[in-house]
C-alpha cells in the first residue's frame, strides 16, 4: 500500500469550515424558557446546571437534542418518514451549529419480562453465534440458543396449477429450533395464584365477587363472565360443580354472544396471565402491582431452572460452560472467560464480545450479569448501559448529551464516570451534561447555569463561564457549590430495631443486621455492593411499610400533579358540594370535558410526514372544560382558574373560607414540603422534569399509612440547594415518629443521618457484606471503609 510522501500540510490562513465552532441557540422557549440565547463551545464539556425545574432538560434534550434528531430524520425519504415518530420543531429562533446529537438519558430500560441486560447491548446475541459455531455437541443455528425463539415445526401440502388441468400436490414440512423453556416460556420464573385473593367465593356472579382491580360490576369483564351462559348468576362460586369450576377458572377462549354483540369469553386464570403476568412488574401501575403480590407468587421455573432456556440449549458446551453458565456469570468473569478463547474462525466475533464486555467493567457494571432483567436496572445503571455502545466508537463531531450520569453512583466510582465523559470530549465530541454534583460541574471546560429559580421563576441564563467565575457569580448554584453538610453534635436514640438474618438475595452473604427505628438510617456502599438487595429484598413488605424506589412516575398529556396525587378527588366534590351537581362534570376526562377537544385544551392535526401542529381549542380557549362547566364557582374561582393556581396559592385558598377542604388541603401541603409549591395544578406530566417527579413521587407517598418509610436515591435530581430542603423533611417525618431508611451515595445525606450501614468492600461478589455500621461521626473517625474515607473528604475532617 502506497503512502503519501508529503506532509506538508500547512494552510495560507484560517479555513473558513474552522469558524463553525460553536453551537448558537437563539430565542428558546421551550416549556418554561424565556427566550434563552446561548453560545455552546464546540468539542468541549459543558455542565448545565441549575435548581430543580428551571430549564436544563428543557435547553439540552427538549431544544438542542430533539432539532438535531429532527433534522436527521429529514434526511429520510419521505417513505421512510412515514414509519418514523413525528418530531415537533423546538420553540426557538434559531439553532445554527448543530451535530448529530446522542442523548443518553435517564430512562429505564425496556421492562419486557424477556428483556436482559445482554439481548438490551447485543451481547446476548454474539455468545449464542459464538456457542452456535463452537458448542458440543452442534445444536442447530444461534436461534437455538435463544430463549425468545420457540422451536416450531409445520407440514401441510399445497396444489400446483400447471394449467391445462394438470395439477400436483407437493408436501412441504417447516422446523425451527429456538432456546425458548417452553414450560415458562422464555420468562425464568412461574407464577402460582391464590385464588382468594381474586374472588370471594361465597359470593354469586350477580353479587359482584370479584376482588381484581377493573372486575367491577357493571364493568364489560364481569358482564362476559356472568352473561356467557356457562353459570348460574345466582349460585355462589363455591357451589360450582366440577365442569362449572373448569369453565369458570381454565376453559379455552370461545365466542358468546351477549346483547346481540360477538364477545370472547375466556377462563380467569389464563385471562389474567395474559392480561396482569405478561407484563413485569416494575412496569405495573401501583395498584395493579399490588394486586399481583398479593395474589400471585412467582418462583423459579423448575425445568430449567431459571435459565430461561430448554434443555437443547443447556446441553451445548465449550468446554465446561453451557450458555446459561456464561450469561449467569458476572460479566467481569465473562470477559476473563472469553479471552481464554482462542480459536480463529471466530476471531473478530470474539475481538467485539470481549470490547463489550471490558467496556461494561471499564464503565464500572462488571458485577452485573447478562442474565439480570433490564426492568431491574436503576436509573443510574440503565444510563451507563446505554453508554456501553458509544464508548469504543470511532465516530468524532458528535454531540453526546448526558442527563445526571453520577446517579447512582459511590463517590468512588464518580471519577471513573468523569473519566469517560473526558474521553468522549478528547475524541474530537462536544459532550453536553445536566448535572447537579459538585464533583462533575469540577471537570466541565464551560459551565452554564439557568435559573433563577424553578418553574415560571426560571428559564433564564444566570451565569456562563468556568468554574471559578460560578463560585463568585452570586448565583444559587454559585452559592451553594462549596455547601458541605456537617457531621450532627447528637444523633437520635433507636426505640427497637428491625432484625434482618441470613439475607442472601443476590449477591448478600448471609448478611445479619439490626436497623434501628425511630431515627434516620442511610444504607450506603458503592454502586452493586448489595444496598438495594438488603432493604428492598430483605424488609418484608408489610403493612405499615412505605416503600418509594426509583421506579418513574407515568403519565400523559392529561396527567397532572392534581389527578396524580388524589388532589383531583377532593376538589370535583368541594365544586360538586358547593353547586349541587355531580364531581363527574369537574373532570376534564368525563362528563365536564370540552366537546370539541375532548377535554385536551388543544386541537391536533396530523400533517402525515410533517410535525403535528398542536393549536388552542377555540372553543374552551385551551381551559379544556365545557362552557357550562365553567359557570359553577367554589370561593369565586372557576376549575379551570383553581387547576391554573401554584401549589402555594391553591393551599392558602383551600385552608381557610368559603373553599377550605381539609382533604385537599392536606395534600397540598405535603406537595409544597417536598419544594413544590411552583408547580401548578394542571400542569401536565409530560413537562415536569426528573426531580420534579422524583419530589411528587414523595409527596404522594408521604400519605401513605405506616410507620417504616423506605425511600431509594431521594436525592435524584435535586440541586445542591433542594437537598438542604429534603433533609428537612426527613427530620420531620422522623420526628413525627416514623422510621426512616434511606439508600443515598449523597454525602450531606450521610452525614445527616443518625444511624450509617455500609455495604462491601466491592460490588458483585466482592460486596456483600456489612463492612461498617454506627453514627456518621465514627465511620468518619474511621475511615476504615471507602465510604468513611470519601466523608471525612467531604466533611473537612
Amino acid at each position: 500500500m502506497s503512502k503519501a510522501t508529503t506532509t506538508d500540510r500547512q494552510w495560507p490562513g484560517p479555513h473558513v469550515a474552522d469558524s463553525h465552532d460553536v453551537i448558537r441557540v437563539h430565542g428558546a422557549r421551550e416549556n418554561n424558557l424565556r427566550d434563552v440565547s446561548i453560545e455552546i463551545p464546540k468539542r468541549r464539556l459543558t455542565v448545565f446546571t441549575g435548581v430543580s425545574g428551571s430549564g436544563k432538560s428543557s435547553l439540552v434534550f427538549d431544544t438542542i437534542a430533539a432539532e438535531s434528531q429532527r433534522l436527521i430524520n429529514e434526511t429520510y425519504s419521505a417513505f421512510l418518514q412515514g414509519f418514523m415518530p413525528n418530531l415537533a420543531r423546538p420553540e426557538v429562533d434559531v439553532l445554527d451549529g448543530l451535530t448529530t446529537a446522542i442523548a443518553v438519558d435517564q430512562q429505564r430500560m425496556g421492562s419486557d419480562p424477556r428483556s436482559t441486560v445482554g439481548t438490551a447491548t447485543d451481547a446476548n446475541a454474539m455468545l449464542r453465534i459464538l456457542f452456535s459455531r463452537l458448542g458440543t455437541p452442534h445444536i442447530g443455528p444461534p436461534g437455538a440458543f435463544s430463549f425468545n425463539t420457540a422451536s416450531v415445526s409445520a407440514s401441510g401440502g399445497f396444489t400446483v396449477d400447471r394449467g391445462a388441468d394438470k395439477t400436483r400436490t407437493e408436501k412441504v414440512s417447516f422446523s425451527r429450533t429456538g432456546g425458548m423453556c417452553t414450560h415458562c416460556e422464555g420468562r425464568g420464573t412461574v407464577s402460582d395464584i391464590d385464588l382468594t385473593q381474586l374472588y370471594d367465593d361465597s359470593k354469586s356472579l350477580s353479587e359482584d365477587p370479584f376482588t381484581i382491580p377493573t372486575y367491577t360490576g357493571d364493568g364489560w369483564v364481569v358482564r362476559v363472565i356472568a352473561e356467557s351462559g356457562f353459570f348460574d348468576k345466582k349460585k355462589p362460586i363455591r357451589e360450582y360443580t366440577k365442569k362449572e369450576r373448569h369453565d369458570f377458572l381454565y376453559r379455552e377462549p370461545v365466542k358468546v354472544k351477549i346483547n346481540g354483540v360477538n364477545l370472547t369469553y375466556e377462563g380467569l386464570i389464563p385471562k389474567l396471565q395474559k392480561s396482569f403476568l405478561s407484563k413485569d412488574r416494575e412496569s405495573m401501575q401501583p395498584h395493579i402491582r399490588a394486586f399481583v403480590d398479593r395474589a400471585v407468587t412467582f418462583t423459579r421455573c423448575p425445568d430449567c431452572d431459571g435459565t430461561r432456556l430448554s434443555e437443547l440449549a443447556r446441553s451445548s458446551k465449550i468446554g465446561e460452560v453451557n450458555i446459561a453458565d456464561a450469561c449467569a456469570m458476572e460479566i467481569r468473569d465473562l470477559a476473563e472467560w472469553v479471552r481464554g478463547l482462542d480459536e480463529p474462525s471466530v476471531a473478530p466475533l470474539l475481538t467485539k464480545l470481549r470490547h463489550t464486555l471490558d467496556s461494561f467493567v471499564e464503565i464500572g457494571l462488571g458485577y452485573l450479569s447478562l442474565d439480570r432483567a433490564s426492568g431491574t436496572l436503576s436509573g443510574g445503571e440503565a444510563q451507563r448501559t446505554k453508554m456501553i455502545r458509544h464508548l469504543g466508537s470511532s465516530l468524532t463531531d458528535v454531540t453526546y448529551v448526558f442527563d445526571e450520569p453520577s446517579i447512582g453512583l459511590h463517590p468512588h466510582d464518580i471519577q471513573r464516570m468523569n473519566n469517560l465523559l473526558l474521553r468522549l470530549r478528547d475524541k474530537g465530541n462536544t459532550v453536553l451534561v445536566v448535572e447537579h454534583k459538585p464533583e462533575t460541574i469540577a471537570i466541565a471546560d464551560h459551565v452554564v447555569d439557568l435559573g433563577p429559580g424553578a418553574g415560571t421563576a426560571g428559564g433564564t441564563v444566570c451565569y456562563e463561564g468556568t468554574l471559578e467565575g460560578l463560585r463568585g457569580s452570586g448565583t444559587v448554584t454559585g452559592r451553594h457549590l462549596d455547601d458541605r453538610a456537617k457531621i450532627k453534635a447528637t444523633v437520635r436514640k433507636p426505640t427497637g430495631a428491625l432484625e434482618i438474618r441470613g439475607a442472601s438475595a443476590n449477591n448478600l452473604q448471609g448478611v445479619d443486621v439490626d436497623i434501628p427505628l425511630g431515627v434516620l438510617t442511610v444504607v450506603t456502599g458503592v454502586a452493586g455492593s448489595g444496598k438495594s438487595s438488603l432493604v428492598h429484598g430483605s424488609i418484608p413488605t408489610e403493612e405499615g411499610v412505605v416503600a418509594i424506589d426509583q421506579t418513574p412516575i407515568r403519565g400523559s398529556r392529561r396527567s397532572n400533579p392534581a389527578t396524580y396525587t388524589g388532589l383531583a378527588d377532593p376538589i370535583r366534590k368541594a365544586f360538586a358540594k358547593a353547586n349541587g351537581v355531580k364531581p363527574a362534570l369537574f373532570s376534564a376526562n368525563s362528563e365536564g370535558a370540552c366537546p370539541t377537544c375532548n377535554g385536551a385544551g388543544v386541537i391536533y392535526t396530523d400533517l402525515a410526514i410533517m410535525q403535528s401542529v398542536a393549536t388552542p381549542c377555540e372553543e374552551c380557549e385551551g381551559r379544556r372544560f365545557e362552557a357550562s362547566v365553567l359557570e359553577y364557582r367554589l370561593g369565586g374561582r372557576d376549575i379551570s382558574e383553581v387547576l391554573a393556581m401554584p401549589v402555594a396559592e391553591a393551599e392558602e385558598f383551600f385552608g381557610s373560607g368559603e373553599a377550605r377542604t381539609p382533604a385537599a388541603h392536606k395534600i397540598l401541603e405535603r406537595l409544597a414540603d417536598v419544594g413544590l409549591g411552583y408547580l401548578t395544578l394542571g400542569q401536565p406530566l409530560t413537562t415536569l422534569s426528573g426531580g420534579e417527579r422524583q419530589r411528587l413521587k414523595l409527596a404522594t407517598h408521604m400519605g401513605d399509612k405506616g410507620g417504616v418509610y423506605v425511600l431509594d436515591e431521594p436525592t435524584t435530581g435535586l440541586h445542591l440547594a433542594d437537598v438542604e430542603q429534603l433533609l428537612g423533611l426527613l427530620d420531620r417525618l422522623v420526628d413525627s415518629g416514623k422510621s426512616v431508611i434511606v439508600i443515598e451515595h449523597h454525602q450531606a445525606v450521610m452525614a445527616h443521618a443518625d444511624w450509617i450501614i455500609d455495604l462491601g468492600p466491592g460490588a458483585g461478589h466482592d460486596g456483600g457484606r456489612i463492612v461498617f455500621e454506627g453514627t456518621p461521626a465514627d465511620l468518619v473517625e474511621a475511615r476504615s471503609t471507602l465510604t468513611g474515607e470519601h466523608l471525612a473528604a467531604y466533611v473537612g475532617a
